[in-house]
């Protein structure tokens, strides 16, 4: 396995993991999967700012994906990443997830940002060991603001601070 940078070229591949997560599970609040384009777009713009990483295995295969996006739009928050991970369905476990945030994780602090930010639906124990093991506290729950599903769902922040 090793972690490369993403191109617009694994968006097919990114999407097959995603959709995984859209269609069947709370963990992402999207409803509707992202087209192919839509995701190489995502993949150029985060890309470029904040970083977005991918994990294949000895075969080519995509086990996982992890990068980091704009917590919030205005100019203050310039310094704060918002982070996210995926791993194929049928990899957890196994270290994926780790791997990609040995990347990614310090690769956001050379880019100078001061904190990074992970938003976790609730619950999710494997997200919050994650992110735990990576220096992440909790700062907090925002009960019921996602609906999906029918069902109303808790979201927990996790918080990582350089010094």
């Amino acid at each position: 396995m090793h972690i490369r940078p993403a191109t617009s070229d694994d968006a097919a591949q990114i999407l097959r993991i995603y959709q995984h997560y859209v269609e069947t599970t709370a963990i992402s609040f999207e409803e509707v999967p992202p087209t192919e384009a839509e995701m190489a777009d995502r993949i150029e713009t985060y890309s470029q700012r904040y970083g977005y990483w991918v994990a294949v295995d000895a075969d080519g295969k995509m086990c996982g994906y992890a990068y980091g996006s704009p917590y919030r739009p205005r100019h203050a928050y310039r310094f704060t990443a918002e982070v996210s991970v995926y791993v194929d369905k049928d990899m957890g476990g196994q270290g994926v997830g780790r791997m990609l945030y040995e990347t990614l994780v310090p690769d956001l602090q050379k880019r100078g940002f001061h904190a990074l930010i992970g938003i976790v639906t609730l619950p999710n124990p494997a997200s919050r060991r994650l992110h735990e093991a990576f220096g992440f506290t909790h700062i907090g729950t925002t009960p019921q603001v996602g609906r999906k599903f029918d069902t109303w769902h808790d979201i927990g922040i996790w918080q990582r601070v350089f010094d």
